[in-house]
């Protein structure tokens, strides 16, 4: 999501993240932050004030996840909800 493409910090704790950081000496985040990065028509900014997060963002783009990787991340389950801004679309409405 454009509002908080990092989950507001909750991609550190997921497993299926952690291991394929390790995989490629990334943080959870860098990877989540990877993936995204990857996405058509997606334009990913991650806020961060602290110098060492944003070059630690930075280095995301040099990441290069294989199919793996993706299916891996694919198969995250897609039913939390992190972010929950009052100006939100009402996104859970059946269509």
């Amino acid at each position: 999501m454009a509002y908080s493409p990092l989950a507001k910090g909750a991609l550190v704790d997921v497993p299926a993240l952690v291991e394929i950081g390790r995989k490629h000496g990334a943080t959870a985040s860098q990877i989540g932050l990877a993936w995204l990065l990857e996405q058509p028509d997606v334009a990913a900014i991650p806020k961060s004030s602290r110098p060492e997060r944003m070059r630690e963002n930075l280095a995301a783009l040099a990441l290069r996840l294989d199919d793996e990787d993706r299916a891996r991340i694919a198969a995250l389950p897609k039913d939390r909800r992190i972010a929950n801004p009052h100006f939100h679309p009402v996104w859970d409405a059946a269509g």
